[in-house]
């Protein structure tokens, strides 16, 4: 069995050399689903898992656009559309420098996934640019927008490819980006989520990724007889997962202590309260200023620059900020300090050997793909909205994501309960999200 999982992923880094991102993505969902396959007669000699790392499509383009000075800058566009077997491609755009191939890879696959968590009609993809929104003025970022658009709208739509936003495309640049999808087609459609209300978007989309993440760690937590509340919680991040994953935290009585951005993190023994959040979100949001502003404002706390948050105690960590933020000396810091769970509002925020040194430890670990699927089965939300042309109360949307982290839950323990009563939230994850794509592949044939 080894010796085929190895022959696997060896095969996988030969096709996709010098993508860290991606193949470390694969390697840890295949740990799970090639010993799931092997004892399922059904999905045997199928090249399921083959078939699931190879993209559907790749769409790489340029996109030049004009700066304020007038001169012509050049950017690079793509689209990963992953895996359609359960429904029309969803997945985010990014706008980050780092943005590249084995990147957009990863999100795509982990994508695929985390939509199938969810048990709504979603298929897996992922895209964005290398284009760097910080220091671009707002007419800027629309002339990108609407340049980045008007290529990537040749392969989207409300039942083929619906994207959303992601690090560097907020509420802002969705606007931009329907707005001109909406002028090249001639046509008003929810080809889009993450959208602002007035124009079809859905109450709580914001919040979902972080309220989700919230609500998957409560679960796991309960499942041992324990809440969040009262417990002192690490996050980081202070953009749009971090900020709701901290309101919805304060709300079920938690203690948050840590936030951060790219160039530190700040610590407040006091806890960060909701007066100090609305700081938090005034001074990200509005005035797209940096986390160590807040110790000025406050000054009990401290600012700690070019430095993670993983090393101050803390009874539950939330790692919200990007991809591989937490490595093995956070690990062991965490689990030195005593703490009870990890809940991935990020995507694949922890190294390979963090991940190791945690569940080493038995500390409970909420995988990305599951405990901040809360995002997209909302903008799935959104979606339904739109097709019906109703906008339902924040009452109803927020039941809603409920249910679905509850039912994530429920199917991450299902297929993650090992013989001696643990649960491997990791092996849960990934094999439910396997098992409804490899359904429905087989259903449709070698296509």
């Amino acid at each position: 069995m080894n010796q085929t999982l190895e022959n696997f992923l060896n095969d996988v880094e030969k096709k996709n050399p010098n993508q860290p991102e991606f193949l470390q993505a694969v390697s840890e969902a295949a740990e799970h689903i090639f010993p799931y396959i092997e004892n399922n007669k059904k999905y045997q000699n199928q090249t399921l898992l083959e078939r699931l790392v190879e993209p559907e499509r790749i769409i790489i383009f340029r996109v030049a656009w004009t700066d304020d000075a007038g001169a012509i800058r050049v950017n690079r566009g793509y689209r990963v559309q992953m895996n359609s077997a359960i429904g029309p491609y969803k997945g985010g755009l990014r706008f980050h420098p780092t943005v590249n191939l084995s990147i957009l890879k990863f999100l795509a696959f982990e994508q695929v996934l985390k939509n199938s968590l969810t048990t709504l009609a979603l298929g897996g993809a992922k895209g964005g640019s290398d284009f760097d929104p910080k220091g671009k003025s707002d007419a800027e970022i629309m002339r990108f927008c609407q340049k980045f658009m008007t290529e990537l709208a040749k392969h989207i739509g409300a039942q083929t490819d619906i994207p959303a936003g992601d690090i560097g495309v907020g509420n802002r640049e969705i606007g931009y980006l329907f707005g001109q999808y909406k002028k090249l087609q001639n046509n008003f459609t929810g080809v889009l989520t993450g959208k602002d209300i007035a124009y079809g978007g859905s109450l709580i989309r914001p919040e979902a990724t972080g309220y989700g993440t919230i609500y998957f760690v409560e679960h796991m937590l309960q499942e041992q007889n324990k809440s969040i509340e009262a417990k002192k919680i690490c996050i980081s991040g202070s953009g749009n997962v971090a900020q709701y994953a901290a309101e919805k935290a304060i709300e079920y009585g938690a203690k948050v202590i840590t936030l951060s951005d790219s160039s530190g993190y700040i610590y407040d023994q006091d806890g960060i309260d909701t007066e100090k959040l609305n700081f938090v979100k005034e001074l990200k949001n509005g005035k797209r200023g940096r986390i160590k502003t807040y110790v000025e404002e406050y000054p009990n706390a401290t600012y700690h620059a070019n430095k993670a948050p993983w090393r101050e105690k803390c009874e539950v960590a939330l790692p919200c900020a990007t991809e591989n933020e937490l490595d093995a000396s956070h690990a062991k810091a965490l689990v030195k300090n005593g703490c009870l769970a990890i809940g991935e509002g990020a995507n694949m925020p922890c190294t390979k050997d963090a991940v190791d040194i945690l569940q080493n430890a038995k500390i409970l670990y909420g995988i990305g793909k599951a405990a901040n699927a809360g995002g997209v089965a909302v903008s799935g939300l959104e979606m339904s909205q739109n097709a019906m042309g109703v906008s339902w109360t924040a009452e109803k949307v927020n039941q809603e994501l409920k249910t679905i982290m509850k039912k994530i839950h429920e199917a991450c323990v299902g297929y993650g309960t090992l013989e001696n009563g643990e649960i491997d939230y990791i092996k849960g994850a990934n094999i439910a999200g396997f098992k409804k794509v490899a359904d429905a592949m087989l259903a449709q044939g070698a296509v």
